[in-house]
């Protein structure tokens, strides 16, 4: 690509040239420096280049570009070979159980001993451990696309939400499927709503759903007669219309669709709007202002103001003035198109009046937060729909609120900011556990609860009773990195990394995580490369991982499809087959789901079977002591200090009879 300039003359001249610059040799000979064969090099004076001309030079800058991207990605992918090649790979393990499936499942839930699958026209009802088909209830014209499984003790509820966003509740009892009710379906299409989602409390008693429709959003909540359900199940009285048939089950099934027998419906107690934009006050006075809001309840949620709209007006040019290059239009408020809310349980935050009286363990509250407002609302379940819908309460935080979670004791709750500050709260003690930022540049992407764990004698332990003001949790960010957050009483939250953010290798990003409750300490995490790895996170390190078959991969890593079970130490993973995926035909291929045992692997058989620490060892060892709960340090104190008051007590009475022994001696000699 260069055009040698001795290129027109025939005769060429060679030379040998000294290497660096030329000096003035001193005078005395001694100084001068001794020549060396390496300090001289060979040039040819006919070889020299000249500067080409265009386009030609641009040409040559492109091609040399070229080459050298192509040579840093060499470098790259060798440095990357090299690493993966000196890296410990963990211990993989396959799964125990493959349930072949007729039609691909599009969502999946575990509940007590069984396994629910979400897909085209229906669900089906599967054995956990077996993975038999126990019952399929086809009977939709659209696919299923999520679904919830709640236990209430011996029975279950089931929710499948469809492809157009009709709610269904099911109940599962013994060898009966009943269909309780289709929430949001009505009979003129044009007036139908979307179920976005929904919530089931703790034990079944309340249930939320958030709907859409006609450009509006809201939130229905629904209170569940289970104890109707239970009495009518078990002492049915058939429909009114006798004739009617109900379809039988199949032969490899041993559950029946019970239609012909109607169950108690769902209340409806509320119906909860997002708040109205704040705009300018109506009120003449302060007084109006404080007379509007009744008993406290509401304050603090903006809504009931002094603020005039000229104030509004002049702090909207303001802001308009100061920030006019950074919109690149006219900036709205949108209204918010989602909600995220919890069912709480009485507790020493939580109070209800005294002529409320509710079953212990049974929700009294529900805790909600819009998309974009700082706010979280209050709102009392002990009401009716004819009662005036206002918030019992308000929680202002500084920044608008990204994500809210709730542990599965309902004891612990924590708010995360949009700029990256979490609140820790201690529901059932009634105080706040602290307020941690996460670092620089980090913004919440999900939280998860972790069932506070103890490291006794190098492994993961629960204590026998739970420890009071004591959480674990992990934080997911939008950048893949993930963090533990722990917090002890008052002495303030910690977090510390698990996982950094990856730079060069983005396949290796996180995509979803998921805690392993029957495990203390574990950890799932999915990978965007398709890994699923278990992580011990008092280490933190990978423990082991777990593979699909050869012929199976997951055809969205960055969103797999699984679940964990909160009683048993297992999951499911749905594995996608290549030819599904590129063929258009699939009624011959068949889908799978694997089972995971965690039990079964040689790496986690100590840790499930044994993972509780006793009460005895935690008082006995001093590193334990400080997390017991005051009354139970106090205890274990008062016993320790009179045992050794008993002991001193007994040496005395012992010293005492040794003396009055040798007086008695004493004597006797004395007489004899």
């Amino acid at each position: 690509m260069s055009i040698p300039r001795g290129s027109q003359v025939q005769t060429r001249f060679s030379s040998f040239m000294r290497k660096g610059l030329l000096e003035v040799p001193s005078p005395t000979e001694k100084d001068w420096p001794k020549d060396d064969e390496d300090d001289y090099v060979f040039a040819d004076v006919g070889q020299e280049v000249d500067s080409l001309p265009q386009p030609y030079l641009m040409i040559n800058k492109m091609v040399n570009l070229l080459f050298d991207k192509c040579w840093e990605v060499i470098q790259e992918r060798d440095a990357l070979r090299d690493v993966e090649f000196n890296r410990t790979q963990p211990t993989t393990y396959p799964p125990l159980v493959e349930s072949k499936l007729n039609k691909m499942p599009n969502c999946m839930a575990i509940s007590q001993d069984y396994v629910f699958f979400g897909g085209a026209k229906g669900f089906s009802i599967y054995n956990l451990y077996n993975a038999k088909r126990i019952y399929i209830w086809e009977k939709l014209k659209v696919d299923v696309t999520s679904i919830w499984a709640t236990d209430l003790g011996n029975e279950i509820l089931i929710a499948p939400v469809d492809e157009t966003g009709i709610a269904r509740l099911f109940y599962f009892y013994k060898d009966g499927l009943f269909l309780i009710k289709a929430i949001n379906e009505v009979d003129d299409a044009s007036k139908q709503t979307t179920c976005i989602k929904m919530e089931i409390s703790q034990g079944g008693d309340f249930a939320a759903f958030l709907l859409q429709g006609a450009g509006d959003i809201w939130l229905d909540v629904y209170k569940l007669p289970k104890e109707s359900w239970l009495k009518e199940v078990e002492h049915p009285q058939p429909a009114l219309n006798p004739k009617k048939k109900v379809r039988q089950p199949q032969l490899d099934m041993n559950v029946c669709f019970r239609g012909d027998i109607k169950l108690s419906l769902p209340v409806h107690i509320m119906k909860i709007k997002p708040p109205k934009p704040v705009t300018g006050t109506t009120f003449k006075s302060p007084l109006e202002v404080f007379a509007k809001v009744e008993d406290y309840y509401g304050l603090g949620s903006g809504q009931n103001h002094f603020i005039k709209d000229s104030q509004w007006e002049q702090l909207a040019a303001i802001f308009l003035a100061s920030h006019q290059k950074y919109l690149d239009k006219e900036w709205e408020e949108e209204p918010p198109s989602m909600a995220t809310f919890h069912f709480l349980l009485p507790s020493r935050i939580i109070t209800m009046p005294v002529e409320v009286k509710g079953p212990s363990g049974v929700a009294c509250v529900l805790g909600i937060h819009w998309a974009g407002s700082h706010n979280f609302f209050f709102y009392s379940l002990h009401r009716t729909l004819k009662d005036k819908v206002d918030p019992e309460g308000v929680w202002p935080c500084a920044a608008p609120i990204a994500v809210s979670q709730l542990s599965c004791t309902c004891t612990f709750l924590v708010l995360a900011c949009e700029d990256g500050v979490l609140t820790l709260w201690d529901l059932a003690e009634g105080f706040p556990l602290g307020v941690i930022a996460l670092p620089k540049g980090c913004s919440c992407q999900s939280i998860h609860f972790l069932k506070y764990f103890l490291v006794h004698e190098g492994q993961n332990m629960y204590p026998e009773s739970p420890l009071k003001s004591q959480m674990k949790c992990v934080v997911l960010c939008t950048d893949s990195s993930l963090y533990l957050v722990t917090a002890k009483g008052t002495q303030g939250p910690t977090i510390s990394v698990l996982v950094e953010r990856p730079v060069k290798h983005l396949d290796e990003a996180i995509c979803a995580v998921a805690p392993v409750l029957a495990l203390p300490g574990m950890l799932l995490i999915f990978g965007k490369n398709g890994s699923v790895q278990l992580m011990d996170v008092a280490k933190p390190q990978i423990i082991c991982a777990f593979v699909l078959p050869r012929t199976y991969h997951l055809a969205v890593p960055w969103k797999p499809l699984f679940a964990v079970s909160v009683q048993h130490p297992c999951f499911l993973l749905r594995g996608d087959h290549p030819d599904e995926i590129e063929s258009d035909d699939t009624k011959d291929i068949q889908n799978s789901v694997f089972y995971f045992n965690l039990e079964a692997y040689p790496l986690l058989e100590n840790i499930s079977r044994n993972h509780t620490i006793p009460e005895t060892d935690m008082t006995e060892n001093t590193a334990f002591a400080q997390v017991l709960p005051l009354e139970k340090r106090c205890e274990s104190f008062l016993q320790k200090r009179f045992q050794k008051l008993e002991k001193k007590v007994k040496e005395q009475e012992h010293w005492t009879r040794l003396r009055r022994y040798s007086l008695l001696l004493q004597r006797e000699n004395f007489r004899k």
